[in-house]
């Protein structure tokens, strides 16, 4: 079989579990799948662009996803009356005056003697005055803003305009966070450059949680404008009405239906263009070159390749379109969770997708997201299933009861163990990148 039949095939498959969820459980059920899917096919694509092209081992995803949430809050909710003449301008201002006091900080560093014993102690002096003077300005206008409706607001948020620009806002904010990461961690081995990663990663989720003035912190944000109606004003919609009545369907029913659908095709647009760019970028000759540096980095430093240089410019590249599946998350939820924002859900797994697809393959990158994703849903009734019908001969008690319970964690070993056969029997992945 040709290598393009056996990759439809593998596509086919998977849509055929869709297909049968749809038929045994709800379509409702198999399109909310589709939906995550999807959203997690761009997440995929994020990490193969770093790890399949470059090399390089990301394992802080869940901080550029969480940033892209965030762009949906700043972008689409709408500005908190008096926020910003309580203290919003003066939170600017601060943000302001601590990046240019560490921007100071950095050129005083390079502009002083590197054998000068008096250059760490001067620049740890500059930089403790400039923070406690940072503190001065913020501390008060977050207090200002904070104390402003706090059951419901407390925060300044957004600019009122539609939740889709957030999606390349998402973007553009992961890659600004990639950018100053890259500058930093770069140059460490690829192991001390996963650790990191990681930490920063936990750092930024740890400021969203806090930081209530952002985003509500573990508050969260629970009303972002949604791009598609509402179920109940479908409902209330005559002409939907109609039009489920012609097709013998059930308003309600059909109406969450519709909602998905609609999700689906926006999601499906923008995948379907990431792929296209990838694609093209993958098969051009600065992809070629970016699989030479990969490969081997001494060879390519040795033709002249700014090898540093390539490798933040992936590493931006990335951490782009992790930033538009975290917006385009927000989008679907209608929320802002940061208290949810995991490593177990929002890296880990995003690895098994990139390695169970095939690392530095696109479509392997998309199949592994549909996939796992499928799994990751599906096993745990699965395991209750299962769990249920072994224990039915036992009698009631402490172990029957014990491995009921259990049942809830099967899909981290379903996950755990699909990892290790296809490292042992198929390390390429499903979908091999060429």
């Amino acid at each position: 079989m040709s290598v393009a039949g056996r990759n439809t095939l593998l596509f086919l498959a998977v849509g055929a579990l869709i297909v049968i969820t749809g038929l045994t459980q709800s379509w409702n059920a198999a399109l909310t799948i589709v939906n995550m899917g999807l959203i997690s096919a761009v997440m995929a694509l994020g990490v193969n662009i770093q790890w399949g092209y470059a090399g390089l081992y990301n394992v802080g995803t869940m901080g550029f996803v969480a940033l892209g949430g965030l762009a949906a809050v700043l972008v689409a909710l709408d500005p908190v009356s008096g926020a910003w003449q309580a203290g919003g301008f003066r939170i600017a201002a601060a943000l302001l005056f601590g990046a240019a006091v560490i921007a100071a900080g950095a050129l005083f560093y390079r502009r002083m003697p590197k054998k000068s014993g008096w250059r760490i102690l001067l620049l740890a002096i500059a930089l403790g005055i400039g923070f406690f003077a940072y503190r001065w300005v913020l501390d008060p206008a977050v207090t200002a803003v904070e104390a402003i409706n706090p059951a419901l607001q407390g925060n300044i948020g957004g600019l009122g305009l539609p939740v889709l620009l957030s999606w390349p806002v998402g973007a553009l904010l992961a890659a600004g966070a990639g950018w100053l990461i890259g500058k930093t961690a770069l140059g460490l081995r690829s192991d001390y450059l996963a650790i990191a990663t990681l930490g920063i990663a936990e750092i930024v989720i740890a400021v969203m949680k806090n930081e209530d003035w952002l985003d509500r912190g573990v508050k969260n944000i629970v009303d972002i404008p949604r791009p598609v109606p509402f179920e109940v004003d479908l409902q209330a919609s005559q002409s939907f009405l109609a039009f489920a009545s012609s097709i013998g369907a059930d308003p309600v029913a059909a109406s969450a239906v519709v909602v998905k659908l609609l999700y689906a095709a926006m999601f499906l647009a923008v995948l379907l263009v990431l792929i296209w760019l990838s694609e093209a970028a993958l098969h051009s000759p600065w992809g070629r070159m970016m699989r030479a540096i990969r490969d081997n980095e001494v060879a390519a430093a040795a033709m002249g390749k700014d090898v540093t240089r390539r490798h933040l410019q992936i590493f931006v590249l990335g951490c782009a379109v992790l930033g538009i599946s975290g917006a385009m998350l927000a989008t679907l939820e209608g929320q802002l969770t940061p208290g949810a924002f995991q490593p177990l859900r929002y890296t880990f797994l995003i690895w098994v997708m990139v390695v169970v697809g095939g690392s530095g393959s696109n479509l392997g990158a998309v199949l592994g997201g549909f996939l796992i994703w499928y799994l990751w849903v599906q096993v745990e009734p699965w395991g209750n299933s299962l769990m249920a019908l072994a224990t039915s001969g036992m009698t009631d008690g402490p172990l029957k009861q014990h491995l009921i319970e259990s049942a809830a964690h099967m899909r981290l070993v379903v996950m755990g163990v699909i990892l290790i056969v296809m490292l042992r029997f198929r390390p390429q992945g499903l979908i091999p990148g060429k």
